[in-house]
């Protein structure tokens, strides 16, 4: 039987560390400043499958092997970064996909895929994730118990933890649409939200 009070204590850690402002949480609000909520949702999956990955791995030991070896990092990182970066710069320029538009009519929509593929990679590309995990997790396991029923529970509660974060901050940047759309100021919504994704883009890459 799991200890309830290692629930009890990981509930709170697991919410600091979430709502704490970091590379998912501000593509979030990025996200559900330009393109709503309820579309934000799609990335929100693939951030979460990506952070449930991160963390079985931390949990079983492939994040001390990674660690040792940052260089597979390099890649990866740089490529989303540039990618992130690129965005951002579209987005300021009020172009591409992801920007709203002066003629609403023009927009065309982003696919469900790059939305859940950017939230994966934004998750899995990002060390200090792997290296929080690894310090995080240990903790709360008992290794005289199943290992498998314990990272089981403590990966749902902090996925179900990650998603409340990520809602309340896409929600933040919803409110933020609302309030800049009552003046017209379409292309400050689109620098805001392309400076924020720039800025993710260099984190994500230099982190």
């Amino acid at each position: 039987m799991f200890d309830l009070t290692l629930i009890l204590l990981f509930l709170p850690t697991s919410f600091f560390i979430s709502i704490t402002p970091g590379m998912c949480m501000t593509l979030s609000l990025t996200l559900g400043l330009t393109i709503g909520l309820r579309r934000t949702f799609w990335m929100m999956w693939g951030e979460l499958v990506g952070v449930g990955l991160v963390a079985v791995s931390a949990a079983i030991g492939v994040a001390a092997v990674m660690l040792k070896y940052p260089e597979f990092f390099t890649i990866f990182k740089w490529a989303g970064g540039a990618y992130l970066g690129w965005l951002g710069v579209q987005m300021w320029l009020s172009r591409g996909k992801m920007a709203i538009k002066l003629d609403r009519s023009q927009e065309t929509p982003v696919t469900r895929k790059a939305l859940a593929l950017q939230g994966f990679m934004t998750a899995v590309a990002n060390p200090k994730g792997w290296a929080f995990f690894v310090t995080l997790l240990p903790p709360f396991l008992d290794a005289t118990k199943p290992m498998t029923t314990q990272i089981a529970l403590l990966v749902t509660v902090l996925l179900i933890v990650e998603l409340a974060c990520l809602i309340l901050y896409a929600s933040g940047g919803r409110s933020m649409r609302h309030f800049l759309e009552k003046g017209g100021n379409v292309r400050i919504m689109n620098r805001i939200a392309g400076t924020l994704m720039i800025g993710v883009g260099l984190w994500l890459a230099t982190g």
